[in-house]
């Protein structure tokens, strides 16, 4: 996770930041060595917030293919000196999905790039895994020697093959190295070793174990918080005391709750939301606005309160919903998922409240934008329309889309139709279902999602349910 520099959402290297739809319309408008100049800026140097959630590697290598684009930036930028000293996945994972995607367009200079970096690059195992689901078997059998060179016949290295062939995300390679003369032996060893550790791990399991009542494992969440931080002990007690906890330890359980060390308290409050105590609500308040509660009381109370699905707790959120604080926010934040039609103006209100005071970025919008297309607030269409253009996330702008569908009229021959090109496969779907046919470019992307092998089958099963023997208009 880091925060990466965005354009501002006018520009066209803004727009591709986003993954926005268009942006691949404006760059194939535009001049083709400065559209080139911003995919290249794009694919080099990630833009994504959360680059494990967030898709972009098709979205640029769609792009790639419009402008015919070379491979010369994405060699120099994988086998620049600084991929010696720096192996981190954000680096090159970008690079290395877009050749993954380019090769499976039928790009031979780009399997053979994937190739050479899987051989000698720092990022090898991203690299392979892209090579699993798009080369053949002699390609990639002729990787096992420089691969298998990255483990020393040691000890050490023999443990390191193992664990990499028991984690690997695509497993073809170290099959068929398996089967190898030169260097199946030593890969079927690795595998075996790798299915001999997680089986002693099932059979001997070295965590901590608390005692069995309600005072030992208050005991323990807070011992373990003590000396792991970051265990997250807490939710692990809050499980085990949903196993042992019987009447007549309430009372133990709500002076936890009250005003017991960090660790035990968060698991009470949970334990005791989920058993829907009627004092838990006042709780979960005096948790939340205490002045000199921890961070970790405060955010183990709003985790409990969001989950809570009881009456008595949407009647509290319709309280608190007028608050301009966390509580105000996860209150807010049930309305949305589980409110009524006559809770509308409370998730509005909340809307509006965080998008001035956060922009368009904040977290706690997601479940707002979601609210407000469940609600079907059309009061709401120029908010989200806002959220839409100018969010970096493509996830947020997805479901922005999403609400927009369902509360503004005029979004299916608006930005239904960029949303067609979008960086999302789910945004894409929702443009399938909704884009007005009436544009030209509407029909032909419609037909070009529906015949291109990497689009994904949901994006398809929409395409084709517009695009039928009986559709209208093609």
């Amino acid at each position: 996770m880091f925060d990466p520099d965005i354009a501002p959402s006018g520009t066209l290297l803004g727009l591709l930041q986003r993954g926005r739809g268009d942006g691949t319309l404006h760059a194939l408008a535009a001049p083709r060595a400065e559209a080139l100049a911003a995919l290249h800026h794009c694919v080099l140097r990630d833009p994504r917030r959360d680059w494990q959630v967030e898709n972009r590697s098709l979205y640029y290598a769609r792009l790639c293919l419009d402008l015919d684009a070379g491979l010369d930036e994405i060699e120099q930028h994988l086998f620049h000196p600084d991929d010696l000293v720096d192996d981190d996945e954000e680096r090159t994972g970008l690079a290395l999905s877009v050749l993954g995607h380019l090769a499976a367009y039928g790009r031979s200079d780009a399997l053979r790039l994937l190739r050479r970096y899987a051989a000698a690059g720092s990022n090898w195992e991203w690299a392979l895994d892209e090579l699993a689901l798009r080369d053949d078997d002699t390609g990639l059998r002729g990787l096992a020697p420089a691969i298998l060179a990255h483990f020393p016949r040691t000890p050490d290295g023999d443990a390191e093959l193992a664990a990499v062939v028991r984690g690997a995300y695509e497993p073809r390679p170290w099959r068929l190295w398996a089967d190898d003369p030169d260097h199946g032996p030593r890969v079927r060893a690795a595998a075996e070793r790798g299915a001999f550790d997680r089986w002693q791990r099932q059979l001997r399991p070295s965590g901590p174990r608390p005692g069995w009542s309600v005072h030992d494992i208050l005991l323990w969440a807070q011992r373990e918080h003590d000396l792991k931080p970051d265990a997250r002990r807490p939710d692990a007690a809050a499980r085990c005391l949903a196993a042992v906890a019987g009447p007549e330890d309430r009372p133990e359980l709500l002076a936890a709750a009250a005003s017991a060390p960090d660790a035990a308290r968060a698991a009470a409050l949970r334990h005791l939301a989920e058993i829907g105590d009627p004092e838990v609500l006042d709780l979960i308040e005096a948790a939340v606005t205490e002045p000199d509660a921890s961070q970790l009381v405060s955010q183990a109370a709003l985790s409990a309160f969001e989950r809570m699905r009881s009456i008595a707790a949407l009647d509290r959120a319709r309280i608190w919903a007028h608050r301009p604080d966390a509580l105000g926010d996860a209150a807010a934040a049930m309305l949305s998922c589980r409110g009524g039609q006559y809770d509308s103006p409370l998730v509005l209100a909340a809307l509006r409240r965080t998008v001035r005071a956060e922009g368009p970025d904040a977290q706690t919008l997601w479940t707002l934008v979601d609210g407000a297309g469940r609600l079907t607030i059309s009061c709401a269409a120029p908010v989200l329309r806002h959220i839409y253009r100018e969010t970096a996330s493509s996830h947020l702008r997805g479901r922005a889309a999403r609400a927009l569908a369902a509360t503004d009229p005029s979004f299916a021959a608006g930005f239904a139709v960029e949303c067609l090109w979008d960086c999302e496969e789910s945004t894409r779907e929702v443009a399938a279902r909704h884009a007005a046919t009436a544009d030209a470019r509407v029909v032909e992307q419609l037909r070009r999602l529906a015949a291109d092998p990497a689009e994904e089958a949901e994006v398809q099963t929409a395409v084709r349910s517009r695009i039928g023997p009986e559709a209208p208009g093609f």
